[in-house]
């Protein structure tokens, strides 16, 4: 650079494939440089059908636990009042179906539809983003269930039989299992839920409302976990920090005493463990062995602040065939490839909690996903025309959930003489032992010119299986998948562990006069229980001086966007100090005042507390009791009632332990069940059918 050229470095993070490092230089007196990065991603299928898109604003400072492999990087923050740039956004969306809406948890100009049939659509981000959350788009387009197959031709340039050069399929798979088998909950399990209890889990939730902590969420979540846990199942609560802690040396049995003993140690937990190790004490799990016929179940929640990423996935691969792990990112920043990676790695499913998002309904979904049955035994089977091949380019499917999406890239090869022949892929499995199977037609033949984008996305799937192979064979100093790595990342332009991109502009080679200033561009940084930074966008950076510039950034693996994105912060620091404002927890609201008071069993008590919880006196609730039925049964229905009169609109929260209430009314066989559903409308001023509520 000192002779008058300028460079580009672009590097991934030795221990985290979702944080990357930038340098650029060198820049004479005046002058700017414009930076573009391209990157795609698969867009996550949310409760709501939604496909979500994250357009990361916020990287929290990522904890390196001692002794662990690579080194933090150590950049500059500065508050976010004073960043010296702004973020301009724009989107244009394209489906083969119609969009209905784009909702962000940022303010959008309104979407503009670019065809009458409204399958494309741009929308923009307001002006004056604070640098304080995760842009985030929630795309929502008809018969998002839909499977479908995208077919795309190879470049034209690339050697055929290469990846690049042969033709790429997409397939977007959703199974739909027999209703009969979804009517039935399983009843048994051994659920271990780890919960992050770092310094920064103090943090608010989100800024509409600066009394609710992660922490405090946390706790409001495992309380409805807790209730909702099936008769007969096995349980225990970790939490970590600088260190761990676990409610009982091993997993019990769930009863009425282990459920309160439990309860108690929860309602003590508050974000005061320091660090984010979670290394540890996933390894102490696993060091459990596990309970036969108990099908263990990990829930991780954590918000995603540590630095040996690659270290914890590797744990969690080589346990994957003892356990399915559920992972949820917590707040602005979560590491995607820690949250993500848990899931995919452990055969679950992974959840983002960000913004005005409400922990307790997307935890709520994968409690019902881990009650599902497993399905076993996945096999596809690929039927194509004559003169075509396949190579399966993605890892083997793990693991399958209702209406949930599974995706498949293959590579194809050879010619078929018949054009109008269509290919066939089945999808075999196991579930509760009836033997079930979906398939997908599709034509083989490419679509037109889609950038190579499926290419890039099966060829990063690709990658990262290699990688991950490659890491467990290092010991045995096996080059063979490290070098497959390097070609494949350099033949399609994606980038990996083992490759950098580098440029060099040789300009007019005059030798820069005067000495190369150094300088980091700072990002935003802001206060919330504990020291975090925000990472933020820029197009360009002004040059005073001769200057080098060097930034962090956490990008592919995303999506396109024109912006240069810069990390930073200062050393890492813990604190259990939080904001005055935070320091008193919210009243629990009536829904967890009531479903507090449930016990183990699915019943409730005909005690003040209910009342209090109803909005009623005890007098008031004990006069309407038809006198043939028991206390209990008339306090369960009266919850029952209540809930699907004023908590229908979060019906995901309590669904799974109203079937439980449900479930220990019946076999109660109580009389009179119809005129306490009538009696109990009456005092609550409802009108609820005793058939909705399944008694």
């Amino acid at each position: 650079m000192s002779s008058g050229q300028q460079a580009f470095l672009l590097e991934e993070s030795d221990q985290s494939p979702d944080i990357f490092s930038l340098n650029v230089g060198s820049l004479p007196p005046g002058e700017s440089a414009s930076i573009r990065l391209e990157y795609v991603i698969e867009l996550a299928v949310q409760a709501d059908d939604g496909l979500r898109f994250c357009l990361p604003a916020v990287l929290n400072p990522r904890y390196q636990p001692e002794g662990s492999e690579g080194s933090s990087v150590q950049v500059t923050s500065v508050p976010a009042s004073l960043v010296p740039y702004t973020l301009s956004f724009s989107a244009r969306v394209f489906s083969p179906r119609r969009v209905s809406k784009v909702e962000s948890n940022c303010s959008l100009d309104l979407i503009q539809y670019l065809n009458t049939e409204q399958t494309q659509a741009t929308v923009k981000l307001a002006a004056g983003h604070k640098f304080d959350r995760d842009v985030e788009l929630l795309i929502y387009y008809k018969d998002a269930h839909q499977p479908s197959a995208v077919v795309e031709a190879g470049q034209a340039s690339a050697q055929p039989g290469t990846l690049m050069g042969d033709p790429v399929v997409m397939l977007s798979l959703y199974p739909e299992f027999p209703q009969a088998v979804m009517s039935s909950v399983a009843s048994c399990g051994e659920f271990v839920f780890v919960i992050d209890r770092s310094g920064s889990m103090g943090s608010a939730m989100h800024d509409s409302n600066r009394r609710e902590t992660r922490i405090g969420s946390a706790r409001d979540t495992l309380l409805l976990l807790l209730k909702s846990l099936p008769m007969g199942c096995y349980f225990n609560i970790y939490s970590f920090g600088s260190r761990y802690q676990y409610i009982f040396p091993e997993s019990v049995e769930y009863s009425e005493q282990t459920m309160e003993e439990a309860l108690k140690k929860v309602e003590e937990m508050d974000a005061d463990l320091g660090g984010t190790e979670i290394l540890e004490p996933l390894k102490h799990i696993y060091s459990q062995p596990c309970i036969p016929s108990q099908p263990r179940q990990l829930f991780v929640f954590t918000d995603g602040e540590v630095g040996n990423t690659k270290e914890i996935l590797d744990l969690v691969k080589e346990n994957s065939g003892s356990h399915r792990c559920f992972s949820f990112g917590i707040g602005e920043g979560a590491s995607s490839a820690l949250i993500n990676g848990l899931a995919k790695e452990g055969g679950g499913h992974a959840q983002f909690i960000i913004g005005s998002d409400r922990m307790q309904p997307k935890v709520m979904q994968s409690l019902q996903f881990a009650l599902q049955p497993a399905v076993k035994d996945i096999s596809v089977t690929w039927n194509l025309p004559k003169g075509l091949s396949v190579t399966v380019l993605s890892p083997p499917i793990t693991s399958i959930f209702q209406g949930q999406r599974s995706l498949i890239y293959a590579q194809l090869m050879g010619q078929s003489p018949e054009a109008a022949a269509e290919g066939c892929v089945i999808v075999k499995y196991s579930l509760a032992d009836h033997p079930t199977q979906n398939q997908l037609r599709f034509s083989p033949k490419p679509a037109g010119d889609t950038g190579l984008t499926v290419h890039r996305l099966s060829a990063r799937t690709l990658i990262r299986s290699l990688e991950m192979k490659e890491r467990e064979r290092r010991q045995q100093q096996d080059e063979g998948v490290k070098r497959k790595v390097v070609e494949l990342s350099v033949q399609s332009g994606v980038s990996s562990s083992f490759t950098a991109f580098i440029a060099v502009n040789k300009g007019d080679n005059k030798a820069i006069q005067g000495p190369l200033l150094h300088r980091k561009v700072p990002t935003a940084r802001i206060h919330c229980g504990s020291m975090m930074a925000v990472q933020c966008y820029t197009g360009q950076a002004l040059g005073r001086s001769p200057l080098s510039l060097s930034a962090h950034t956490r990008v592919p693996i995303r999506t396109g966007k024109r912006a240069l994105l810069f990390r930073s912060t200062t050393d890492y620091l813990e604190s259990n100090v939080v904001e005055e404002d935070m320091l008193k927890e919210p009243h629990r609201d009536p829904l967890l005042q009531l479903v507090f008071l449930q016990k183990a069993s699915g019943c409730w008590l005909l005690k003040p507390a209910l009342a209090a919880a109803l909005g009623k006196t005890s007098e008031e609730l004990e006069n309407p009791k038809p006198s043939v039925v028991n206390e209990e049964v008339w306090a369960t229905i009266l919850a029952l009632i209540w809930l699907h009169g004023f908590k229908s609109d979060v019906r995901d929260e309590w669904e799974l332990l109203a079937m439980k209430a449900v479930s220990w009314v019946c076999a109660q066989k109580a009389p009179c069940v119809t005129a306490c559903v009538e009696a109990g409308n009456a005092l609550l001023g409802c009108k609820v059918q005793k058939d909705s509520l399944g008694i």
